[in-house]
């Protein structure tokens, strides 16, 4: 103890030359005779009173004096020193005397002290609340600050509340027990009571809590709460706080049930709540309400979208996303198809409309399903699911290719003109760059799709210093695998093989496997080095051997295979849309590395593409007749390969001849998408015929530039009329100047009202800018802000709306965009709304 005597009577020795000490208990004797204070002389009070003033005034005026007096100090009449005492200041040796001395507070703040004694009983605590104080805080100030340290908080009432909250959803008491203990909590209440309007006889935190949540979800839709709009805030910078996120959903799950919000959803139209995210039955009963809406096409799409993204800011969006994508692609598919028109003139006409805009329709529809796989719920989307699947099937697939086959049935030879030939490739674009004596690596992946590639492209052109573009190229036909393959090697001719193996030979060599691709490639070019590889086998090598391969070789071929080896077995052809997710990420992977071995040119194709419909087939889906012919040496699902076939209903013929090929074999394809049977074989995922899906392929151009091309949208924020803010809230619209690309990435800010001190003095959003529309209408984000108490303390002033984003990944944040408002408001004691 005589440390702390010490301690505290070295502080008040920095600020007074004199000061006193009444041992009103006559128990400090033996600290008073131990202490020793360099530089301070110790006198007793006893009886000298007038000889004590005459040395400490007159004599030493300068020097430092501990008056010690044996007893109670004396009423003030019969102070002899009392001119003395109330100039310099009295210590008081009691433990709540130490603390206040040790806190540097006036002696008036002793009663508060004493009234609270059990918050001091740890160290630590005071030296929190130490850090905490102003010298010019009051009683109540101090109070607070006081019971933020019993809570772990840092700030105001508010941030007490949060802590509680959280202490509350963890299943903890811990701050609560510590505010009782230390005597605070008939102050706590009267605190809450007069902030919140909470005034129960019998106060309970559970019991605020569960009227916190009610009163937030009423008044949000405009309806009264047992709290006041103070309350509202509170709760909304509590739930979008991301500390708090685990402790709110813990809340909200308990008192969803308690408060009825299920039973009260249903008698709501859900564009009333289509903004609120206070419980997670909201989102449920959003998604099936638009499900419903959608299936029946009874609202627009672009209400859906906007619905969509409104969702994207809930609390719950990460685990409902996939749900939500799911709505999206559906949505955006049904207006596609709205504004599609199906018609074709020529097969020339028919690849331009495919691969301009037909192509996002096959997009749309595949991202539908895959989003609705992953999500697990596809008996809440069955209904969306049979409107999309129906409707992608008959009035899209099937009829667009319907149309197709009226071209096709007109051809003699396979021959798209306009669009390079994929018997071509080698000659035309990959030995281009031998031609320039330049490298190139080329990634033949199978069953890449235009659609799929297209996606790809925008990832790939995502990527930093990337540039990327897309070509349409026309696979040779039947469109499968060994055709496709051999077809894009040098090559002076191919032929079917005739042994019913479906395999294709290269003047009279079998073209199957690795070795074969490679020697061929290697024939390609006098005195070119080449290599043919699998996908994994360049994803496994080194940094040092990626950059042999480049040195060593003028041309690779790397082979991947994800979509075909999942869709083209019977077991798996469902897990399709998942398989074209992997293979973008594949191939956006091999790109990286392949730059990072130094090659710069990079071409990327298919030896085919593929129909796939999720739904499992009708009768009506397969070709009626069966083929006839001297001898079927080869079919499957979409062709068949034999000698002397004969012209069949329902399916298109050709000779080797008109497809390019040597030999004397035929080729049946079914029209338009039919199916043949084909026993133990998938139907959902097939190719080999001359579909649009199915002959239409992918080159990418892949380039490295120089300079960093990536960059970010900007936001700005948007006024009406004047920068005033009158009320308890106020509405401002945060706009998006350009569309989200592949080189323009989003944005998250924080955003908030502050006063010029950097107080908060409203909710706080957490907003992503990630629109990608080209309709600047729909890059608009309104919001409304609503003001808190300490708005008060800052009216008739200037007041900032910032836009904040994150410092990296670091808790730091600058000032990304501001505004400027007078904040005026006669009535500042409640919300108006």
């Amino acid at each position: 103890m005589s440390d702390r005597i010490a301690a505290s009577l070295r502080r008040l020795f920095e600020e007074h030359r004199i000061v006193f000490w009444y041992d009103t208990d006559r128990d400090m004797r033996a600290e008073f005779d131990t202490i020793d204070l360099p530089g301070v002389t110790k006198l007793d009070i006893a009886n000298n009173e007038f000889g004590l003033k005459y040395r400490i005034l007159r004599e030493e005026p300068n020097a430092y004096f501990l008056l010690f007096k044996d007893g109670p100090e004396p009423p003030m009449p019969e102070n002899w020193l009392l001119d003395v005492q109330l100039a310099t200041t009295v210590f008081k040796a009691d433990q709540a005397a130490i603390w206040v001395a040790e806190l540097g507070l006036p002696l008036q703040f002793e009663n508060v002290v004493r009234a609270h004694i059990g918050f001091f009983g740890a160290k630590p605590r005071v030296e929190v609340l130490k850090k905490l104080l102003h010298t010019s805080d009051t009683q109540t100030q101090m109070r607070l600050k006081m019971l933020a340290v019993c809570a772990g908080a840092e700030g105001g009432l508010d941030t007490v509340i949060e802590a509680l909250l959280g202490d509350l959803g963890a299943g903890k008491d811990d701050g609560l027990r510590l505010i009782e203990r230390s005597g605070l909590t008939d102050f706590f209440w009267t605190q809450v009571g007069q902030a919140f309007d909470y005034k129960p006889g019998e106060p309970d935190f559970e019991d605020f809590a569960i009227s916190l949540f009610q009163s937030a979800y009423a008044r949000v839709l405009g309806e009264d709460g047992a709290l006041n709009a103070e309350a509202l805030l509170v709760f909304r910078r509590w739930k979008n706080n991301r500390h708090w996120a685990e402790a709110f959903e813990t809340l909200s799950a308990r008192y969803q049930d308690l408060l009825a919000i299920p039973a009260d959803l249903k008698k709501r139209d859900f564009r009333t709540f289509v903004t609120i995210d206070h419980f997670e039955e909201i989102d449920r009963a959003i998604i099936r309400q638009i499900v419903q809406a959608l299936s029946a096409q009874a609202v627009g799409a672009p209400e859906v979208l906007t619905w969509v993204r409104e969702r994207r800011q809930s609390h719950w969006y990460s685990k409902y996303e996939d749900i939500y994508q799911a709505i999206g692609f559906a949505t955006e598919f049904q207006q596609a198809l709205a504004e599609a028109h199906l018609g074709i003139t020529s097969a020339s006409e028919g690849v331009q409309r495919y691969v301009s805009t037909w192509y996002r329709l096959d997009q749309l529809y595949r991202k539908f399903i895959y989003h609705m796989q992953k999500s697990g719920q596809a008996q809440l989307l069955s209904s969306l699911y049979e409107s999309v699947e129906n409707r992608y099937t008959n009035s899209y697939v099937l009829a667009v290719n319907d149309a197709w086959q009226d071209q096709v049935a007109r051809l003699s030879d396979w021959k798209i003109p306009g669009y390079a030939s994929q018997a071509d490739f080698y000659r035309e674009q990959a030995a281009e760059y031998r031609r320039k004596d330049q490298k190139v690596a080329v990634i033949i992946s199978d069953a890449l799709r235009f659609e799929v590639a297209e996606e790809c492209l925008r990832r790939i052109r995502a990527l930093d210093r990337f540039d990327a573009d897309l070509k349409p190229m026309i696979s040779s036909l039947p469109s499968y695998t060994q055709l496709g393959m051999a077809a894009l090697l040098p090559h002076n001719g191919l032929a079917m093989a005739k042994d019913g193996s479906g395999d294709i030979l290269s003047g009279g060599e079998n073209t199957r496997g690795l070795a074969a691709r490679e020697k061929l490639l290697a024939a390609g070019r006098n005195g070119d080095t080449a290599k043919a590889l699998k996908f994994e086998d360049v994803m496994n090598m080194r940094v040092d051997e990626g950059k042999a391969l480049f040195r060593d070789n003028h041309i690779i071929y790397i082979y991947h295979n994800r979509i075909d080896a999942i869709g083209d077995k019977m077991q798996t052809e469902e897990l399709l849309p998942e398989a074209a997710e992997d293979a973008i990420e594949d191939l956006t992977k091999l790109v990286r590395k392949l730059t990072s071995a130094n090659f710069s040119n990079i071409l990327i194709t298919a030896d085919h593409g593929f129909l796939y419909q999720h739904h499992a087939l009708d009768e009506s889906d397969f070709a009626i007749a069966d083929p006839k012919g001297e001898e079927i040496l080869f079919r499957n699902r979409r062709f068949v390969i034999g000698r002397g076939l004969s012209a069949t209903d329902g399916m298109k013929h050709f000779t080797a001849a008109n497809l390019g090929l040597s030999g004397d074999l035929d080729v049946l394809i079914p029209n338009s998408i039919n199916r043949m049977r084909v026993k133990g074989a998938g139907s959902r995922f097939v190719h080999g015929g001359a579909s649009l899906q199915e002959i239409v392929i992918p080159v990418i151009r892949v380039g490295k530039q120089r300079e960093a091309d990536l960059g970010q949208v900007e936001v700005q924020i948007l006024v009406s009329g004047r920068s005033l803010i009158s009320s308890g809230q106020t509405a401002v619209t945060l706009y998006q100047v350009q569309p989200v690309s592949e080189k323009m990435r989003p944005r998250e800010v924080l955003a908030g009202i502050y006063a010029i001190d950097g107080t908060l003095i409203s909710d706080e959003y957490t907003l992503v800018f990630d629109f990608s529309s080209d309709n600047s209408r729909e890059r608009e984000m309104p919001r409304k802000f609503l003001l808190s108490r300490e708005a008060d303390r800052f009216n008739n002033q200037d007041v900032v709306l910032k836009l904040r984003e994150r410092v990296g990944k670091t808790r730091l944040y600058q000032d990304y965009a501001t505004h400027r408002f007078q904040l005026r408001r006669g009535i500042t004691t409640d919300f108006d709304f």
